[in-house]
């Protein structure tokens, strides 16, 4: 009998919540995978799983063996791959994530050159502007902005991402330049993704909620509003430094930018870096340092 089957599938199930889900990311029928943690149940001699029609939940006892499971998964994966890695050219499947404006003008075109150079490996960019879990998603690296939420993932930093509130001349023209915080409720605020802007006051951040007559969740839109000259904006600098170079945007308030955040290149704690994840991520931080937007 081998000791490790229905392990795989035991830990698909706990953390899809169904077993058709667990059998989709398998590659299995469901009743395949039903059979196998059935029968590690009864090697067990315990039930690991209450089941209902729609979904299962994890006994007592299957939470504390998930733990020992996704151990035993990360040790395996960690030999393999420390072997794998001999060879050291990137190969198989790299799965990954990134936000879908960014991903699209400054990630994917890295990817492509990085592709090019290895043609054994094969790459799947699922771009979305929700934050995905890599666990669960079976992804190998996720390109995240901002602040960094999951303490669970190794993180590298690829990039600066520094916020700026700015607006046109022929904005300011007509409605005069705000000089504080409290003067921003006076002014049209183009809002984009979120209506809670951030800024920095007396060394300490604070979320300021805005309001205006035009949103939408585009960068590039919230932008062109700006420039034509709609109101005020706060959006990332590989947006705007361009346009304050040029003068057809103005810096506003420079004293209360909020704490500069990055670009993250983010992976699962625990885990070798292998080659196709380890040269992407040197691929990606050394092609964004050589962008305009970030000279």
């Amino acid at each position: 009998m081998n000791r490790w089957e229905g392990l795989d599938e035991f830990v698909a199930v706990a953390e899809c919540g169904q077993f058709s889900a667990a059998a989709e990311r398998l590659g299995l029928s469901s009743s395949q995978v039903s059979r196998q943690v059935a029968k590690l149940e009864e090697r067990l001699q315990t039930r690991l799983f209450y089941r209902s029609t729609r979904k299962v939940a994890l006994t007592e006892a299957g939470q504390t063996f998930l733990q020992h499971c996704q151990r035993l998964q990360d040790a395996r994966e960690e030999a393999l791959r420390a072997v794998g890695d001999l060879a050291g050219e990137p190969k198989g499947l790299l799965r990954m994530t990134c936000a879908v404006a960014y991903g699209e003008r400054f990630i994917v075109p890295l990817v492509n050159d990085f592709m090019q150079r290895h043609p054994q490996l094969r790459v799947e960019i699922e771009l979305s502007n929700q934050t995905l879990d890599l666990l669960h998603g079976g992804l190998d690296l996720a390109i995240r902005l901002g602040r960094l939420q999951d303490s669970r993932m190794l993180a590298t930093r690829l990039a600066p991402r520094v916020m700026h509130l700015c607006a046109a001349p022929a904005y300011l023209e007509r409605y005069g330049r705000p000089h504080s915080l409290s003067e921003l409720a006076r002014h049209n605020c183009l809002i984009g993704s979120s209506d809670s802007w951030s800024f920095q006051q007396d060394g300490r951040e604070l979320s300021l909620r805005v309001q205006g007559n035009w949103r939408c969740n585009s960068g590039e839109a919230v932008l062109d509003a700006a420039l034509r000259g709609f109101g005020l904006c706060q959006l990332p600098d590989y947006y705007v430094q361009a346009h304050l170079r040029s003068g057809a945007l103005v810096d506003l308030l420079a004293q209360h930018k909020p704490p500069h955040t990055a670009v993250w290149a983010l992976y699962p704690q625990q885990r070798h870096l292998s080659p196709k994840v380890r040269q992407l991520v040197d691929l990606l931080k050394e092609g964004l340092a050589q962008r305009p937007e970030y000279q």
